[in-house]
């Protein structure tokens, strides 16, 4: 049996990875046990009691986090050149249409979320199949196809983060940085996990929030009392 390095045999003694944190509790530990050199992100593992292979259980939405997520987005608009001035304004970091469909059919993707006005979500359905496996295809149910642009655009810089169950019935999502304090962090958690809970399917039976751990990037994993969000 290999030995525990002594630098991650400390980070192991501050946590008792067989407890149940209260949320606040599991957000102070997560910084303990930090120890990137880079402001690590801290993201949740939630796992529900849906079937995704059912349409109402599937379930995706966004959530704007009170305290953003610590990372600044770069947004790209897909819009008619009469509404480029709206986006810019916004602080959109890239508009255009045909420009843009071609640049990505070259391979560029320097980007984080696009929003598109409906009537061009035609002309990108050519870049579908590159948009899409990545989660960066606009999507109405995620606020990224409108018409008011620069209200999607705004909602996207200020931290509002797109979630979606995979085909295990988990939410992965990052709630903000090593950084952040205690309490944004359990703030910004809190946003997430009562947006989930409103979202609950009538159709899902039996328990519907299972297990939540949270993490950063290399932590272990800190597991959280599903009780104490209630």
């Amino acid at each position: 049996m290999s030995k525990i390095p002594k630098k991650r045999k400390a980070v192991l003694d501050k946590v008792d990875l067989e407890k149940h944190y209260s949320v606040a509790e599991a957000m102070a530990v997560v910084k303990q046990v930090t120890t990137t050199k880079f402001d690590a992100s801290v993201d949740l593992d939630i796992r529900l009691g849906v079937d995704p292979k059912q349409a109402d259980q599937a379930l995706r939405g966004t959530v704007v986090l009170p305290h953003g997520t610590g990372k600044t987005k770069r947004v790209i608009v897909f819009c008619t050149s009469d509404k480029e001035e709206e986006a810019k304004g916004a602080g959109a970091d890239h508009v255009g249409l045909d420009d843009l469909v071609e640049k990505i059919q070259g391979g560029w993707l320097d980007f984080d979320v696009a929003v598109a006005m409906p009537s061009v979500m035609a002309k990108i359905g050519r870049i579908a199949r590159v948009l899409g496996p990545r989660g960066l295809m606009p999507n109405p149910k995620t606020g990224t196809v409108t018409m008011d642009l620069a209200k999607a655009v705004n909602e996207v810089k200020g931290g509002k983060i797109a979630f979606r169950v995979d085909k295990f019935g988990i939410i992965h999502s990052p709630v903000g940085r090593a950084s952040f304090s205690p309490e944004k962090l359990h703030e910004n958690a809190m946003e997430l996990i009562n947006t989930l809970m409103k979202m609950k399917p009538s159709s899902a039976k039996g328990t519907y929030v299972k297990s939540i751990t949270a993490s950063s990037t290399m932590s272990p994993g800190v597991k959280i009392d599903t009780k104490s969000i209630k």
